[in-house]
C-alpha cells in the first residue's frame, strides 16, 4: 500500500516526465508498427490482392481516409496495428470475378510472402538505420552475450568488492540466491539489497566460490535525491575502443587501445570512473596520462560542453570527449562503400543475440522477469530521447529486429503462426482442418495475452521497486 499510494503522488515533474515517455513511446511504436504493416501492404499489393484496411492502432476508428479500395486509420489502442485483406476469411464466398484479388484464393508462395513480408520488413528497417548509421562514420554498438554476461572486466580498489576478495576474470553466477544471468539482473538484485551485505556466488576457475558483500551507497548522479548502491566491480575497463571523428579526443591524439590510468593525478579503474569525472569537466582541460602498448603516454583534453535533458525536464551541461568503450560490441565501417556490407553484418550479429536471448528465456538460462511490456518500452524510449535523437533511432533499430523475430515465432494470430500453418499445408498438400486451426488460435491467443500480461507485471513490479 506504500508503494502505490507512493506511485499516486506524483509531483508536476513527475507527470511532465511520464508525458514525455509516453510521448516517445508512441512515436517509436508508431515507427515499427508502420513500417511492419507496410511490409504486408507492398506484398499484397505486389501479388493483386486487394487491401481493404491499413490501420495503426487496434479497437475503435479514430479518424481516417479512403484513398481508392483502402481506409487508412488511426484506432484508439496503440499497441500494434493490422491490414485487412479482401478474401482472408477462407469461408467467404467470393465471386469469380473477384478471386484474383482475394487472399484466401492466392497461391501458397504469394500468401507466405505477403505474410512474412511484415517481419522482413522490420529486419530492413533495421538494416537500413545500422547502414545508415556506419556510413556516417558512427561506431556501431553491436554486443553478444558475452558482453552483458556478468563477467568482471574491472574493480575499484577499496570498493565492497575489492575488499570482498572479487577477481578479474569472476563470472557471477547468483546473487542472494537468485540466479543472474545478466547485468541488468545483477544490478537489479544490488539496488534491492538496500545496502545489506549480499551473498554472491562466482564462478573461478570451474569452481564456485561464495563471497559476502555489503554494498556501498552513493548519491546517483543523475538525480541526487535517489541514493545508488554499488558493489564497485564494472564489465568494462577503461580502455579505448573506438574514437570518434571531429571529438576532442582525436584531437588530443588518443588511440584505439590506449587504457586511461589517471586524470588529473587521480587512479583510474573502471570506464565509469572516467566517464563521472569527465562528465563534470565541461570545458575544462584534462591532463591523461594513457598505457599505450608498453609506453605511458600524456595526453591533454578538453571535454566538449554537451547539453542533455535532466528528469526534472530542464538541461544539464556535461562534458563528452567522443571515446567509445573497447570490446567486440563495437563496429565501425572503414568507408561509406563498406558501410552496406558492415550494416549486413551488424543486422545479423543483432539477430543472434535476439534468437539467443529468446531460446535461454525459453531453456530457463534467462530469467523471465527480464521480459518488458509497454512500460518497459515507454521508459527506454524516454531514457533514449534524453541522450538525443540518435539514440532513439538506434532504439527503433534494435526493437524492429525483436519485433521482426517474435513475430515469426511459430505462434497462431502471430505472422510465424501463419507461416506454419502454410508450411503444413504445403507439406500435406491441403489446408489442415478448420477445427485444428480454431483450437490453435485459441491457444496462441491465451499464450499471446498470457506473455503480456507477464511482461506488464514485470514492468508493474519495476516501477514499484
Amino acid at each position: 500500500m506504500y508503494h502505490m499510494s507512493t506511485f499516486l503522488a506524483l509531483s508536476p515533474d513527475s507527470i511532465y516526465l511520464f508525458a514525455q515517455k509516453i510521448w516517445w513511446f508512441l512515436i517509436v511504436l508508431g515507427v515499427l508498427v508502420t513500417f511492419h504493416e507496410f511490409g504486408h501492404f507492398l506484398a499484397a499489393r505486389w501479388v493483386g490482392v486487394k487491401v481493404l484496411k491499413f490501420s495503426l492502432g487496434f479497437g475503435p476508428r479514430i479518424f481516417g481516409r479512403t484513398v481508392g479500395d483502402t481506409e487508412y486509420l488511426v484506432s484508439a489502442i496503440p499497441l500494434g496495428g493490422y491490414v485487412k485483406l479482401f478474401g482472408e476469411d477462407a469461408a467467404e464466398t467470393i465471386s469469380l470475378k473477384d478471386q484474383q484479388q482475394s487472399f484466401s484464393h492466392q497461391s501458397l508462395s504469394h500468401k507466405m510472402l505477403i505474410v512474412a513480408a511484415g517481419p522482413g520488413f522490420n529486419f530492413l528497417l533495421t538494416y537500413l538505420i545500422f547502414t545508415i548509421w556506419l556510413a556516417a562514420g558512427s561506431p556501431l554498438f553491436v554486443p553478444t552475450f558475452q558482453d552483458i554476461t556478468p563477467q568482471v572486466e574491472a574493480i575499484k580498489p577499496g570498493s565492497p568488492s575489492d575488499v570482498a576478495g572479487l577477481k578479474v576474470g569472476d563470472r557471477i553466477v547468483r546473487a542472494n540466491e537468485e540466479d543472474i544471468s545478466t547485468y541488468g539482473e545483477l544490478s537489479e538484485a544490488v539496488q534491492r539489497s538496500q545496502g545489506k551485505r549480499m551473498t554472491i556466488d562466482v564462478l573461478r576457475n570451474d569452481q564456485i566460490k561464495t563471497l559476502f558483500i555489503k554494498p556501498e551507497s552513493q548519491e546517483n548522479p543523475q538525480n541526487p535525491e535517489e541514493t545508488i548502491y554499488l558493489l564497485g566491480i564494472e564489465a568494462y575497463a577503461p580502455v579505448v575502443g573506438e574514437v570518434v571523428p571531429d571529438t576532442p579526443a582525436m584531437e588530443a591524439g588518443l588511440e584505439s587501445g590506449d587504457r586511461i590510468i589517471e586524470i588529473e593525478g587521480k587512479a583510474i579503474h573502471t570506464w565509469s570512473q572516467m566517464t563521472e569525472i569527465v562528465r563534470k569537466q565541461p570545458g575544462q582541460t584534462l591532463n591523461l596520462k594513457v598505457k599505450r602498448k608498453d609506453q605511458i603516454v600524456s595526453v591533454a583534453v578538453t571535454p566538449a560542453p554537451q547539453e542533455i535533458p535532466t528528469e526534472e525536464g530542464q538541461t544539464q551541461v556535461v562534458g563528452k570527449i567522443g571515446i567509445i568503450l573497447s570490446g567486440r560490441s563495437v563496429m565501425s565501417a572503414s568507408s561509406i562503400l563498406m558501410a552496406p556490407v558492415e550494416g549486413l553484418v551488424a543486422t545479423w550479429k543483432w539477430a543472434e543475440l535476439t534468437l539467443v536471448g529468446v531460446y535461454k528465456l525459453l531453456v530457463g538460462e534467462i530469467s523471465t522477469k527480464n521480459l518488458g511490456g509497454p512500460l518497459m518500452i515507454a521508459s527506454v524510449s524516454g531514457e533514449h530521447a534524453e541522450q538525443g535523437i540518435s539514440n532513439v533511432i538506434f532504439l527503433i533499430a534494435v526493437l524492429s529486429m525483436n519485433l521482426g523475430i517474435l513475430n515469426l515465432l511459430p505462434i497462431p494470430i502471430l505472422d510465424g503462426g501463419h507461416l506454419f500453418f502454410f508450411t503444413c499445408e504445403a507439406i500435406l498438400g491441403r489446408p489442415l482442418g478448420e477445427r485444428y486451426r480454431e483450437v490453435a488460435q485459441q491457444v496462441g491467443l491465451v499464450v499471446l495475452f498470457s506473455i503480456m500480461i507477464y511482461a506488464t507485471w514485470n514492468d508493474i513490479t519495476r516501477l514499484l521497486q
